[in-house]
């Protein structure tokens, strides 16, 4: 008997950015791919790992997205933890094994003070099981070897350190925390840090990422409820990729200057000098890219491609015609 063929999936280009509430227990790639298969789509990334024990928002982004998802990993992150004390694991959660137990001895006070020498700029060791690469290879890879190699400390910075919760006294003492931090904070590390500088030890037990950037928990999917949707109606869930760039200068250009601008040309203008601006073609009003403007010049920098642009007025609204934005795109 020969053995039943495999559904092929039919993929199409597919543009934009999905809000994810990753669920427990995936890697982000996991839950990328389970998005993309669900939308059909060419082309996806993410903005950012969550580890698999982590839950909470995840950008996914989509085809022309793509080319502006790293602009989103400068992005302060905000976070809800708990850390268990009295207990260090192999990996600083709770999936390593554990490797000593201490007795919990502290107060409230101390916890509130220790609290308060991590406000503010900090520097961490990388954890050995993160995805920081060393010679080309990940952390983690050298830590499933029993290999641990020097880490160079790093300066983040805690914006927010707010105890939400604690017992100090029960069976599995733990704190409850709420954390705003910038771009490359470890929380794992910093719940570490947390218990020994209060003398015992402690490694995270839950992690959930509760706003990256601009977006929060309130916008983002499941994946049980995107599966339980037809699929224009995922599609509709879709951002534009200009929410990547919502802290840019925008500039909008004319029909003659949005097509030189797509070529790679420089447009001259009156424009203020700005490091960061986001260009927007009038008609149709679409977006094209990123640009810096510099001495009354806009000057590319990511674009997108003009069957991009095309792909995506036509994505947001599949009953138009795009005959006039073609010969304005592409003149």
């Amino acid at each position: 008997m020969s053995p039943p063929s495999r559904v092929r999936v039919q993929r199409h280009p597919v543009h934009g950015v999905l809000l994810l509430d990753k669920p427990l227990g995936l890697s982000s790639n996991q839950a990328l791919q389970k998005a993309k298969w669900l939308l059909r789509a060419e082309k996806a990334g993410h903005t950012g790992t969550l580890d698999p024990l982590a839950t909470g928002v995840l950008p996914l982004c989509f085809g022309s997205a793509t080319k502006f998802s790293q602009l989103h990993l400068q992005a302060d992150k905000c976070y809800e933890t708990v850390v268990r004390l009295g207990r260090v694991t192999s990996t600083g959660d709770a999936e390593g094994e554990v490797l000593r137990e201490q007795a919990v001895n502290c107060t409230a006070g101390q916890v509130v003070e220790v609290l308060d020498r991590f406000m503010g700029p900090i520097t961490q060791v990388p954890p050995m099981h993160s995805a920081l690469k060393k010679d080309g290879k990940a952390l983690y890879e050298y830590a499933r070897e029993g290999v641990e190699v020097e880490r160079a400390p790093r300066a983040v910075v805690i914006h927010d350190l707010d105890l939400l919760d604690m017992d100090l006294t029960g069976e599995a003492p733990f704190l409850r925390l709420a954390v705003r931090c910038s771009k490359g904070t470890y929380i794992r590390t910093l719940g570490e840090d947390i218990g020994a500088a209060l003398g015992c030890g402690g490694h995270l037990a839950a992690l959930r990422r509760t706003e990256t950037g601009p977006f929060g928990l309130a916008q983002c999917l499941t994946l049980q409820a995107l599966e339980a949707m037809t699929e224009a109606q995922r599609l509709a869930c879709l951002m534009p990729a200009e929410v990547l760039v919502a802290g840019h200068a925008p500039v909008t250009l004319g029909a003659d200057d949005a097509a030189r601008f797509l070529s790679g040309l420089r447009r001259r203008g009156d424009w203020a000098d700005a490091p960061a601006v986001a260009v927007f073609g009038e008609q149709p009003r679409a977006f094209l890219g990123t640009a810096h403007a510099k001495a009354g010049e806009l000057i590319p920098g990511r674009l997108l491609s003009p069957i991009e642009i095309q792909q995506t007025l036509l994505q947001n609204n599949p009953s138009s015609s795009l005959e006039t934005s073609q010969e304005a795109l592409t003149s």
